[in-house]
């Protein structure tokens, strides 16, 4: 329940989200993927665990022989991952990713993302996958980032999930030529960034999400195609000491 509310604080409060299963009276964000997935907690032992005030970074983890059983992922609904799932590689799905607004900037997801390091390796992914969200569903405020995401880190082909019909939102917004990094940096959200400087690919289109009144891509790591440099990252979690 902690999770929930972190996510409720996060993505009702901050983003102006909702959904059906938002339970508004006790502030928790849900839906029916919570009972089946894994969640990686963020904890500060600071803070007072019975108002459900200590968790401080989330992520639900859903592998893809639990998905298989579970019917679909979180991702299915915004996306056709067809050709991830005629990959036959292992695949984990990373969601509901947040952190409190006080430990933003810190070390927080590097220690999320040490233990999600430690998860990948027991399971042997093989490729980790998800959305990422910019705030607000108004395209032409995002052009420059969704724009740069498209003309330099588009997925192969082969592995390339495609935003579905109904809320596909074009990226290719401005020509290459006429794009600039800096700006197209400055409106990327922390998380996208961090997936990029791991090798992350994004998907065809964005899709948005006028529930959560967010504007979804699709990020995508291959941790066989990680650069020897990406690869320390997870590696070096398991050397000896």
């Amino acid at each position: 329940m902690a999770a929930q509310r972190l996510r409720y604080r996060v993505f009702v409060e901050e983003l102006g989200g909702t959904g059906p299963l938002v339970d508004h009276d006790a502030r928790l964000e849900r839906d029916e993927f919570d009972p089946v997935v894994d969640h990686l907690c963020l904890i500060d032992t600071r803070r007072d665990a019975d108002a459900l005030d200590h968790v401080v970074g989330v992520y639900r983890l859903l592998r893809s022989d639990v998905a298989a059983d579970f019917g679909r992922f979180y991702c299915d609904g915004e996306y056709d991952l067809a050709p991830l799932r005629d990959s036959g590689r292992p695949l984990l799905e990373l969601g509901r990713s947040c952190v409190d607004a006080d430990h933003r900037g810190g070390a927080a997801m590097f220690l999320m993302w040490n233990a999600l390091a430690d998860y990948v390796l027991d399971h042997g992914i093989e490729i980790l996958f998800g959305v990422a969200s910019f705030h607000g569903t108004d395209a032409a405020m995002l052009a420059p980032s969704l724009s740069w995401l498209h003309h330099h880190h588009l997925a192969p082909e082969g592995l390339r999930p495609r935003a579905r019909d109904g809320s596909f939102q074009r990226m290719d917004l401005i020509a290459p030529d006429r794009l600039d990094r800096r700006e197209a940096m400055m409106g990327m959200p922390a998380l996208i960034k961090a997936y990029l400087r791991l090798g992350g690919v994004v998907g065809e289109g964005a899709f948005v999400d006028r529930a959560f009144n967010t504007t979804d891509v699709f990020l995508m790591m291959d941790t066989a195609a990680m650069s020897a440099k990406h690869k320390q990252f997870y590696e070096s979690r398991w050397q000896p000491t």
